[in-house]
């Protein structure tokens, strides 16, 4: 092989190593899980009878942060949040949506999961509940899965 068919294949086979790394960068800093909320009074522990419902998209990313609303019918809100808890179980609120209308709620922008946190998010044991002044404990509840 001479010098500069030698050039050329080693110019070739970085051109081929950089995009690989180009490439697996792009899908890891792409990776994120979209959750289609429902919420609804029978998945508050322990359930609540109530005609009120709420719909919702929370997103998270590879890199911990998280974004989303939820908009209810039905009810009046008085606060909303993201938890930390398996389904049927209760537990300490980890994130405080921002109310952003009369029946929505958005993830304030710079939320971020902690590693264990985020953690729990994969296990599926994170939700979405709206508390209200009869319901102070909550009075619908979406589970997020990834």
């Amino acid at each position: 092989m001479n010098k500069y068919n030698y050039q050329n294949h080693v110019t070739s086979m970085l051109k081929i190593l950089l995009l690989g790394c180009f490439l697996a960068v792009g899908v890891g800093a792409t990776n994120a899980a979209t959750t289609q909320l429902t919420l609804v009074g029978a998945a508050e522990t322990p359930p609540v009878k109530t005609s009120a419902t709420g719909t919702g998209s929370i997103t998270v990313n590879a890199d911990k942060t998280v974004s989303g609303s939820v908009t209810t019918t039905g009810l009046v809100g008085t606060v909303a949040h993201i938890h930390l808890g398996a389904e049927g179980k209760k537990g300490p609120v980890i994130i405080l949506l921002t109310k952003s209308g009369e029946n929505s709620w958005s993830v304030p922008s710079g939320s971020i999961l902690t590693d264990a946190q985020f953690a729990s998010y994969k296990a599926g044991n994170l939700y979405v509940n709206v508390h209200t002044a009869k319901n102070m404990d909550g009075e619908i509840r979406g589970q997020l899965m990834p």
